[in-house]
């Protein structure tokens, strides 16, 4: 019921269709699109692609081209070595082993040079319309605060939510949890009070602390425990030293009373 109504305020908010924040007008351009984003703001892949999908007018043309003229082309998304290298032959297998279509299965997207969990989700649900979890940083961090996951892994948090979720709810909780981390659910100082899934949050900012997420709480609460025998281990380590100490005291006292009796 409580991830019902959730996604239920989420729809309010952002409407009942899954939103697209990298321009693309076919499945290849957008697992281009994606693979260019990694570490790279949505808004400067678009300014990117606007030109670059005219360069190169299909997969034959990616295929082709020279390495170091497309790292030019892509230079200011940032890691354009990798990420050229990457869509290059990205291209060639899907020009080679698959007659230029994206296939529609997670195997075999992430079977591709630079596509991972992220990215192949990204195109089933947008694309082919699968059902499909897409974990970025922003799914990561707000639902492990929503005690919906528990983990710092994507792959684990993706399973998570599928164990969560209602399968209606696959392919528009990244671009609607996107949208609420962007503005509201920030990695650092969240805007809790002005939250609309607040009263539905475990991690709502009551104090400093509360904010952050669940296992990342858990994580610090089991480390009390560990610094607590560390004091006890001091505290003990100090008590023996000092029984140790008053047992050498008494064998010494005991050891001049008795040569004193010996003396009389």
């Amino acid at each position: 019921m409580r991830v019902r109504e959730i996604m239920k305020r989420l729809d309010a908010h952002y409407g009942d269709r899954p939103m697209i924040f990298l321009e693309a007008k076919n499945a290849w351009q957008l697992l281009f699109a994606t693979i260019l984003s990694a570490q790279c703001t949505d808004a400067r892949v678009n300014m990117v692609t606007e030109k670059l999908f005219v360069k190169y007018k299909d997969l034959q043309a990616f295929a082709d081209c020279d390495l170091k003229e497309l790292e030019e082309d892509i230079h200011s998304t940032g890691f354009y070595h990798n990420k050229a290298k990457n869509m290059k032959a990205c291209a060639k297998a899907l020009v080679e082993e698959y007659g230029g279509e994206v296939p529609r299965n997670i195997e075999a997207l992430t079977a591709l040079p630079g596509v991972g969990r992220k990215t192949g989700n990204l195109i089933l649900g947008n694309i082919y319309h699968i059902p499909s979890i897409v974990v970025d940083t922003h799914v990561k961090r707000i639902s492990n605060r929503l005690g919906l996951a528990d983990s710092p892994d994507p792959t684990k948090v993706e399973f998570q939510l599928m164990e969560h979720l209602p399968e209606e709810f696959w392919i528009r909780w990244n671009t609607h949890i996107i949208a609420l981390g962007r503005t509201l659910c920030t990695s650092q100082s969240p805007k809790c009070g002005e939250c609309y899934l607040q009263d539905l949050c475990p991690s709502s900012k009551k104090d400093p602390e509360t904010w952050r997420p669940v296992g990342e709480r858990k994580a610090i609460e089991k480390k009390k425990p560990a610094a607590k025998k560390t004091v006890e281990k001091k505290k003990s380590a100090a008590e023996n030293a000092g029984l140790k100490k008053l047992e050498a005291n008494v064998a010494v006292g005991s050891r001049k009373t008795l040569a004193k009796k010996v003396a009389e």
